[in-house]
């Protein structure tokens, strides 16, 4: 089992620009593109990357999930520009 960014918040938070939790939480965003694009059920990502039982706490396990993998996807859309800037 990977061993989940700790510690994490249930939502990520939302910002136009990269936030340092964006920073440290790199790794987890390019799992969780990762299972998405594999086709992983959530409920066995969030198991796996944030070490959440979705079986005792269903809405909050999608809540992190779900906003988790829209900043994610953000991250690819809009943050990775600021990650290429020099001095960043």
């Amino acid at each position: 089992m990977v061993q989940p960014p700790s510690p994490f918040l249930d939502e990520p938070p939302s910002s136009p620009s990269l936030t340092a939790y964006d920073r440290e939480h790199m790794a987890l965003y390019l799992r969780l593109l990762d299972s998405a694009r594999d086709g992983a059920a959530w409920q066995e990502a969030v198991q796996i990357l944030f070490g959440l039982d979705p079986a005792h706490e269903p809405e909050r396990c999608r809540h992190v999930h779900d906003t988790h993998l829209a900043r994610a996807r953000w991250m690819t859309e809009h943050g990775y520009r600021e990650l290429t800037r020099p001095g960043h």
